[in-house]
Parts: C-alpha cells; sequence; structure tokens
C-alpha cells in the first residue's frame, strides 16, 4: 500500500509495506493519487493526459514501473505464513512491578484510579519482588537482556523494596547469564538528593511526568489537598537529568481536552532543559477532560505546528528529542517487532503486590485479565492464545493500513477501553499515530536535505 501526502512543501510516498520513502515532484504525486496498485503506461497515460506533455508521463512511469519491479513500490502485503516463519518469541523480556499501589496525588486522568487499581492500597513485600525477579530469570529462555520496570502509583513511595530489588537483581545477574536493565516511573515529588543519586547510579532509564506548562500542569496533577506540584518536580527533575551523564530518560507529558495547544507544552519542557520528551493523548469516555472526536482535526494540525517548530530549532542547533517523532526510516524494528508490538500479555507482564500477574499495567485492577501468579506461573491459556495473536495480521482494521508497519496495531489497552476488543484499534489514537508518523518522516527527511546529522543511526 502506498500513502502519499504533502507537508513543508514536500511531496512524499511511502510504501507501507516495504518501508521505502520517496520525496517525489508534482507530476509523480498525481500519477500515484490515482492507483491503488501497479498501472501500465496507458492508464497513466489516461490519468494524466491534458495535464502534463506525453514524454512527461513516460518518464514518471517509468521511474514508477522500476520502483515497483524492485518491491519499493506497491510491495506484496505480509501473509500470515510470514507470521509463522518469523515468530521467535524466545521467552519473557520483562515485567512491570507495581511495588506501590498508592500514591501521593490525585492526578483526575489517572488510569489506576489514583494509583489503587481499583483495590486496596498496598505496597510490594520485597518477598514478592524477589520472587519476581526469579521468575523473570526462569521464563526469558535464551535472552542475556531482560528488564525491571519499578511501577505504581508511586514507587518511590516504596524505595527500600525497590533498591533491595536492584540488589538481588545484580547478584544473580553473572550467575544466570542474564543482564538487567531497570527503569523507574515517578511523578517526581518524593524525589531528594539521595534518590536522585541512587536512580541515576542504578537505573538504566527514568520516566518522570511532567505534563508542560505550570498552568495546566497544575490544574489537573495535584496532590491530595488539591495543590498543584509543578513547583514541587521542576528543581528536582531538571537536577537528576543534569546528573544522568547520557544516561536515558524521559519527560513524560499528557494533554487532554483543556490543552488542545499541547505544541506549547512540549516546547516549554524543551526550553527548560529537557530533551527527551513524550506527550501523550487521554483519550476515553464520561470525563470533559478525554479526547474526543471532535478534538482531532485541531489535534492533527497542532502536531502538523510541532513538526514545523521541530525542524526550525535544528536548523537553529537547538534540537530536543519528541518520542513520537522518533521514527526509524532506516532500519527499525525487526519484522517481527513491527508485527506483535509490544508483546503484552505474551512477552510482557505487570506484577500486582501480591503477585498476580496481568498482560500490562493497564489492566491491573480488571480481574477478567488476571493471567496467573508467580507462585503457579500463566494459568489462563485462552487469554494467553488471545494476546498471543494480537498482532497487526489478525487485525482486520490494520490490514490494509499504510501505518501498521510503524505503529503495529496500537495499544491492547486503549482498544479494549474503548470498544471492548483488544483486535479493535481505537480511531481516533489511530489518526493520531498517522500523523505523527507523516510528521516523523518529513522531519528526517528536512534533516537529511540540510545535511544535518540524524538522531536515529
Amino acid at each position: 500500500m502506498v500513502h502519499i501526502y504533502s507537508m513543508n512543501g514536500l511531496n512524499i510516498a511511502l510504501d507501507g509495506n516495504s518501508g521505502s520513502i520517496h520525496v517525489i515532484d508534482d507530476a509523480t504525486y498525481d500519477l500515484l493519487s490515482q492507483f491503488k496498485k501497479p498501472f501500465t503506461l496507458e492508464q497513466a497515460v489516461e490519468k494524466l493526459q491534458g495535464k502534463y506533455p506525453a514524454e512527461s508521463i513516460r518518464e514518471v512511469w517509468e521511474e514508477i514501473d522500476s520502483l515497483v519491479k524492485k518491491d519499493l513500490l506497491f510491495a506484496p502485503e505480509i501473509q500470515v505464513s510470514d507470521w509463522n516463519n518469523i515468530n521467535i518469541n524466545s521467552g519473557l523480556k520483562a515485567l512491570c512491578l507495581h511495588v506501590a499501589h498508592d500514591c501521593n496525588l490525585m492526578c483526575e486522568y489517572c488510569f489506576a484510579s489514583k494509583g489503587s487499581y481499583k483495590v486496596a492500597k498496598k505496597l510490594m513485600p520485597e518477598e514478592v519482588a524477589f520472587k519476581a525477579v526469579d521468575f523473570i530469570v526462569e521464563h526469558s529462555g535464551k535472552r542475556k537482556n531482560i528488564e525491571i520496570d519499578f511501577f505504581g502509583g508511586e514507587p518511590l513511595l516504596n524505595f527500600d523494596v525497590v533498591k533491595k530489588t536492584v540488589e538481588y537483581g545484580r547478584k544473580i545477574e553473572t550467575p544466570a547469564g542474564k543482564r538487567f536493565y531497570f527503569t523507574i516511573t515517578t511523578n517526581g515529588t518524593l524525589l531528594d538528593d539521595e534518590k536522585i543519586k541512587y536512580i541515576n547510579e542504578n537505573m538504566d532509564n527514568v520516566v518522570i511526568s511532567i505534563d508542560g506548562r505550570k498552568e495546566v500542569h497544575d490544574a489537573i496533577r495535584y496532590d491530595a489537598a488539591g495543590q498543584g506540584t509543578y513547583d514541587r518536580i521542576l528543581g528536582d527533575a531538571l537536577k537528576l537529568v543534569r546528573s544522568r551523564e547520557n544516561k536515558s530518560y524521559f519527560i513524560r507529558g499528557t494533554f487532554t481536552s483543556r490543552n488542545l495547544d499541547f505544541s506549547k507544552d512540549i516546547l516549554h519542557l524543551a526550553d527548560l532543559g529537557f530533551d527527551e520528551i513524550s506527550m501523550e493523548p487521554v483519550v476515553g469516555k464520561g470525563e470533559e477532560f478525554h479526547i474526543q472526536a471532535e478534538h482531532i482535526t485541531e489535534i492533527l494540525a497542532e502536531y502538523e505546528r510541532l513538526a514545523y517548530a521541530y525542524v526550525k530549532r535544528i536548523k537553529e542547533g537547538k534540537p530536543f528529542k519528541f518520542y513520537h517523532f522518533n521514527v526509524n526510516i532506516y532500519k527499525g524494528p525487526c519484522l517481527y517487532k513491527r508485527i506483535s508490538a509490544c508483546g503484552a500479555g505474551t512477552e510482557y507482564f505487570a506484577v500486582t503486590p501480591e503477585g498476580d500477574l496481568y498482560p500490562c499495567h493497564q489492566f491491573v485492577g480488571q480481574h477478567e485479565f488476571k493471567m496467573g501468579n508467580l507462585n503457579t506461573g500463566i494459568k489462563n491459556n485462552i487469554l494467553s492464545e488471545r494476546f498471543g495473536k494480537a498482532n497487526i495480521l489478525n487485525k482486520e482494521d490494520c490490514r490494509n493500513c499504510w501505518a501498521k508497519l510503524y505503529c503495529s496495531g496500537g495499544c491492547h489497552a486503549n482498544s479494549y477501553y474503548a470498544d471492548g476488543d483488544i483486535l479493535k484499534p481505537v480511531e481516533l489514537i489511530c489518526a493520531m499515530q498517522k500523523k505523527r508518523i507523516e510528521c516523523a518522516i518529513m522531519i528526517e527527511i528536512c534533516r537529511l536535505l540540510e545535511g544535518e546529522n540524524s538522531f536515529i543511526k
């Protein structure tokens, strides 16, 4: 499937199945816009005669035809048999440890019911955390690199268990022939010099939640007393980031219907000195701050505005990385990952303080999605099979989408909460994702045309 679009003065053709990208002239754009499959010279002339000279049409067609023969345009669709040939699931790759089903904030949009996940508030005991470490080692197969994510609620409420778990993992990883990759996600309010030092020495990645401008952040991310948290977070977050010495981190923001001008929040965070930023939409039903269909036109335009500002900052020597524009157009994930996405429910599980296993952190608290526990392993085989088949080849809406090998079918949890079906992508989220991919490709082309170094190698 060939997708063509124009942005920032560029005509771009993307072959969704091969991943090839072409900057094209107006005649090529006009011709490709007429066809959904390969076409003959006679068909090309019939469509464009009178608009372009016959010789120009022939030259354009010959160039397109040469790309078709190389499978760089109208490349063949991936078949289910291709999936069967590359299904290389080699064991568990990551566990998300809910070390705290509790939180010191009351963020309005929190999917985790203010950190409790609709169950009793509880901190994970160290024996459960250690058992989780043993579990991933035992079930990771031939994988050498495995991941433990410390999550909540707010994981810093259980910081001692976090530290003991890291210590335990480091103790057993070499004898087990593994290498642990530790990450932590925090709202930042409990950071201090001691925690910053520990996180920077021991966490391979850290995610800190800041929603952008002070007035935006404080209006929705507040504590039990209703007080905003921007000022409490900012200084320590900057201190942590500045002392990470090139280790990975993300500042993760969230935008709602209240700040559809979210590009200003992203640029605000970049101006503060954060250069690894993500900003996620709150899509749902029932709350006035949820993104709805009537917001989508404005949101797509806002992504374009952000993309133009992004290009401008690159030219000015002030680049930063926006997660959704960080698309690798050269190599990218292997075909297996492009088809299977995040691996929730197959290679990745969330662990509750009691040791129960769920497909991912967003399903925790939904008892119908409990898949087992650390003592018994995965027992819900029907659910396991269901997630194993949740790939783009089995998602009807994805099969004919040009973006499928870039988004991998989207988030299973978003699909479930929107439509009750993990195999049905959310239309609003798909529209945003496709626009972000268009922007990311345009940005990378502009960088190449300007002779700039790519962020992505």
